[in-house]
């Protein structure tokens, strides 16, 4: 609990006159407990019960954390969200210290400016931002609009950055090739999720700002990114960053979470060097790369992507069987996965393979893979192959410790072990 929260004023205890009792008398520090649960509704009536009540209705603590969704629609009998999310930053946006704004694309001009409107009102030295799905890239956002919004933000991060540790601008699909670098905040941000920053027009492993906005992020520990941005001058960057970060500061923080989304629609045949990654993972011993692939499904593609020095400790892909491309998965099962054996923890696939039979393949990946926890998988197996599974996981990936305390705890499946299956009958054409 905060400090300004702590300190409870003698009033706080006081129960009021004598003869109050109930809701009246109690302290404030148990009606900011009972108010946090309280949507807005509720509260704005709570704060005209008495004057108790709305003073502590004023609590900073009740008012840190916020969410705001924009769906764009307008409504004549309430207050559109964009005029509550001006008058909220204006009335108690001094006391926000985490905001959350998803965004339903907006497809006119008119919603667009509402929208630019309510995220420029805001002015908050905030720990953590997230806004998510602006998609910059509409021809709804015109070019003043686009202009305006990113240095609306500039300025805000320039203002606030001095205590912004979470930054999240996902989904943004900015289609602005250049940034003065005069722009540049000052960054102290240990969490960074740029995933969908750029337009799928942008090639962005080529851009020279987002690598040296990457270099001053001295304290980053956790990275999402799209592939699109990845060249072997980012990694370079990183590495070098972890350097500089060792001369300037006795902490240490070293990149530890890597999450990278590789999608159809975004550029990914650009080549990344396997030394590359080799020498950031020498600088960052801990790193931990997430890596989700999405419709990518070209062999020689994949084989780029997924590099045998690249520390993947986590995998997740969506395939896409296109009728005019004949694919099969079992590459990727057979030589691409077993590359991490000693690393992947943890795997998820949806191959729906409707006639690419992929029992024995997915089998020997599970048994080579020693350090995996999970696995969820969507395809079309042999009930047999399924038994074979709960085998391997019950009697290879457990120590005869653990696997004696599970079976006495669970006599059939592990408490971990998520399974789910549809039968679909055999229909012999």
């Amino acid at each position: 609990m905060e400090e300004e929260d702590s300190d409870l004023s003698d009033e706080g205890y006081k129960c009021g006159s004598e003869g109050e009792s109930g809701w009246g008398s109690l302290p404030d520090v148990c009606l900011r407990q009972v108010f946090g649960f309280l949507p807005d509704t509720d509260r704005c009536r709570a704060d005209l019960v008495c004057h108790h009540w709305h003073r502590v209705m004023r609590s900073p603590s009740l008012w840190r954390s916020r969410f705001f969704h924009f769906n764009g629609r307008l409504s004549k009998y309430k207050q559109s969200e964009y005029c509550s999310a001006v008058a909220y930053a204006r009335s108690l946006g001094v006391y926000l210290e985490r905001l959350e704004v998803c965004v339903c694309p907006p497809r006119r001009c008119l919603v667009a400016r509402r929208l630019e409107l309510a995220i420029s009102g805001v002015n908050a030295p905030l720990q953590h931002l997230s806004l998510v799905r602006l998609e910059l890239d509409r021809t709804s956002w015109t070019l003043g609009l686009r202009n305006s919004l990113v240095h609306c933000l500039i300025l805000f991060l320039r203002r606030g950055s001095s205590k912004l540790t979470s930054l999240c601008l996902s989904g943004m699909r900015n289609c602005m090739h250049h940034v003065s670098r005069r722009h540049y905040p000052r960054c102290y941000i240990l969490s960074l999720d740029i995933k969908g920053f750029f337009s799928a027009s942008v090639h962005a492993h080529r851009n020279a700002t987002l690598q040296l906005t990457m270099s001053r992020l001295q304290g980053l520990t956790n990275l999402n990114l799209s592939y699109a941005c990845l060249s072997d001058e980012l990694l370079a960057v990183l590495q070098h960053r972890r350097r500089e970060w060792r001369r300037s500061s006795r902490e240490g923080n070293t990149l530890q979470t890597f999450s990278l989304y590789c999608t159809l629609n975004e550029p990914h045949r650009q080549v990344v060097s396997g030394g590359s990654w080799a020498t950031l993972t020498s600088s960052c011993p801990d790193l931990k790369v997430k890596l989700t692939v999405d419709q990518v499904i070209n062999t020689n593609w994949l084989a780029r992507i997924l590099l045998p020095e690249i520390p993947l400790t986590e995998y997740t892909m969506t395939a896409f069987y296109s009728p005019d491309e004949v694919w099969s998965a079992k590459p990727l099962l057979c030589y691409m996965l077993p590359q991490y054996r000693s690393s992947l923890k943890h795997l998820t696939l949806d191959l729906s393979n409707c006639s690419d039979s992929l029992d024995e393949e997915l089998l020997e990946l599970v048994k080579v893979c020693e350090r995996l926890e999970q696995l969820r998988i969507w395809a079309f197996l042999e009930i047999s192959t399924v038994e074979r599974l709960l085998h391997i996981r019950l009697t290879q990936r457990k120590q005869e410790d653990q696997l004696e305390e599970i079976l006495s705890s669970h006599p059939h499946l592990p408490p971990e072990l998520e399974f789910y299956a549809i039968i679909y009958p055999f229909v012999d054409q």
